[in-house]
């Protein structure tokens, strides 16, 4: 009998409904075999993997323009981290160095890219770990052209299909949204993930990491698309269908109600209004954050410059991208947080011999490794304060542990203006500069951390984290990760009021500041600034809308009393249902 409404869980990458069909998109099946060839081949050979390499060449470069055509130039540089892997000489000249043993070039790309992938999978980080599936993704095509295959075409698919694949690229996801195909699943991939990034920002309802999925789906057969949930349905019932349909249209219209509240005031029934900022990470985001109504960039993560290279960026690349987005922004602030790399993404770059840490997430990291290499720190900081001429440039420093470490690096900061000063540049002298509350020692001492920086910013992702001792991303434990566990809720009053007696506002660029459950909670509690991704403004900006500052404080009160979660939660439902919020 069969069997309607299977279940399966991944990892919702894009949000949004796609209702459709199945396409599944075959892999390129390689069946790479080791062939010894004679020293008269070898020539041959190497000439094949060289024109190999300048098709895949051609291909990337094409991509890249398609990409920044349809998304801009920085997102154009995610072909360059393609590029960049196809260029790198030292994968190159391993996989020559097999041929010149006597050895087939498909076999030799094969055994350089296995030793590669089993490097990736060692690493801590989610970001750098997903970078495997880059090199998977040239590799392939490498191969592909090896063994003088075409290239596959996802344009002539019919408009309902929703493509199951074991990977995609971020082309392949730029084609869907021209090919109006619906969504996609795939088997490979995290929520970091370049492919993810771009579903994303094409509002593609995307799955991933949904291991297995290709062999339990036939061509045609009817599926949904969860990407809020991270849920995909398999031959759904009639019932189902309907009632995503009805989802789907409900999500449309409340993307339309909340459209109405983009121009408006963030401001309480009372009379309290505050800042919601967004949370972007290159100059191509400003354009999303404005049409969602941010009146602030919360948090810009700088990380994003240094990614997908193989040098640091320099002063003047600091100066340009930051300045590209203070004119966008202005007449509003933009808060730019210097680097939180580990010490492991720096080793890669080929500065220095960084090794690998037990533990990165409590390692050389953030200010850490900023102040443990100065010279790095100051090229950003030089470019941070020329760029801040041009509009409302903050600094901040994260994952601040300690007051000394506030000391040192204004210290490098007042070097880096030193410096701007006796080379004529032009540059912001009394530029504020505030830090992030993201460690619990920090959170302990904020009444003496506000009294040293303009502004304090927390990041609620590790906060918590630490302050609970959970992985978010393990997920035997991550039930354990509560926003509104009675230790937290209790940390974050202790740090709102420590720097308001100080004189000092206080945001919040964590997760917890974009989920529409917190919101009426963070307002009572006297949070200055949400900032979060550009999406979730218009509906945290609708519930403090909805809501008395007075009635919030109230509310914060009577959770402040509770002992467990559970108390937390019937306090919050009964006054979501007395103020009519559901």
């Amino acid at each position: 009998m069969k069997q309607n409404n299977i279940i399966l869980n991944g990892i919702a990458a894009s949000s949004g409904i796609a209702i459709g069909k199945v396409f599944i998109l075959e892999e390129d099946d390689f069946l790479v075999v080791k062939k010894e060839i004679k020293s008269s081949q070898i020539k041959q050979e190497l000439n094949r993997l060289k024109d190999a390499m300048a098709k895949t060449k051609t291909e990337l470069e094409e991509n890249q323009k398609e990409l920044n055509k349809v998304l801009g130039e920085n997102y154009a540089k995610i072909a360059d981290a393609h590029l960049l892997i196809l260029n790198d000489p030292l994968i190159k000249s391993e996989v020559e160095k097999i041929i010149n043993t006597g050895i087939n070039a498909e076999y030799a790309l094969h055994t350089v890219v296995e030793n590669l992938s089993k490097t990736f999978d060692l690493m801590d980080n989610d970001y750098f770990r997903e970078r495997k599936h880059d090199l998977l993704d040239v590799a392939k095509k490498v191969m592909r052209n090896l063994f003088g295959k075409q290239r596959k075409t996802l344009m002539d698919l019919e408009e309902n299909s929703v493509v199951i694949a074991k990977t995609l690229t971020p082309a392949d996801t730029v084609t869907m949204k021209e090919a109006m195909i619906k969504g996609f699943v795939t088997e490979i991939g995290g929520k970091t993930s370049h492919t993810a990034f771009v579903a994303q920002s094409l509002e593609i309802p995307a799955v991933v990491g949904l291991k297995g999925i290709i062999h339990q789906v036939k061509q045609g057969m009817p599926i949904i698309v969860d990407g809020n949930l991270g849920l995909v349905i398999l031959d759904p019932s009639k019932e189902t269908i309907e009632n995503y349909k009805r989802e789907y249209e409900i999500q449309i219209s409340n993307k339309k109600e909340l459209e109405k509240f983009k121009d408006l005031p963030a401001v309480s029934l009372d009379g309290r209004e505050v800042v919601l900022g967004a949370n972007i990470e290159n100059p191509e985001e400003v354009r999303s954050a404005l049409r969602h109504g941010a009146n602030a960039i919360g948090l810009y993560r700088s990380e994003f410059m240094y990614m997908s290279r193989k040098t640091m960026p320099t002063e003047e690349e600091h100066y340009q991208n930051y300045s590209s987005v203070a004119k966008k922004m202005m007449p509003y602030e933009v808060i730019i947080r210097t680097v939180d790399l580990g010490g492991d993404k720096i080793a890669r770059l080929g500065l220095m011999d960084i090794g690998r840490e037990a533990n990165p997430f409590m390692g050389l990291r953030a200010i850490r490794f900023c102040l443990k290499y100065p010279e790095i720190f100051k090229i950003q900081l030089k470019g941070i304060l020329r760029a801040a001429v041009h509009g409302k440039i903050k600094i901040m420093y994260p994952m601040i542990s300690r007051i000394s470490e506030i000391k040192e690096a204004n210290k490098i900061l007042e070097q880096a203006k030193e410096e701007l000063r006796r080379e004529g540049k032009k540059f912001k002298e009394d530029i504020e500069v505030g830090v992030m509350i993201e460690v619990p020692s920090a959170a302990i001492i904020t009444d003496l951390i506000a009294k040293e920086v303009d502004f304090l910013s927390i990041g609620t992702n590790d906060l918590i984290q630490y302050t609970m001792a959970v992985d978010r991303v393990n997920s035997d434990v991550a039930h354990l990760y509560s926003p509104m566990h009675p230790a937290i809720l209790r940390l974050l009053k202790n740090i709102i009021d420590s720097a308001h007696l100080a004189g000092t506002d206080v945001g919040m660029c964590g997760e917890m500041a974009g989920d529409p459950a917190y919101t009426i909670v963070l307002l009572g509690l006297g949070l200055d600034e949400f900032s979060m991704s550009a999406a979730q403004i218009p509906k945290v900006k609708k519930i403090i809308r909805s809501v008395s500052k007075s009635d919030a404080k109230d509310l914060v009160e009577q959770l402040l009393r509770c002992s467990s979660m559970q108390e937390i939660d019937i306090t919050m439902k009964k006054f979501k249902y007395k103020q009519n919020l559901f």
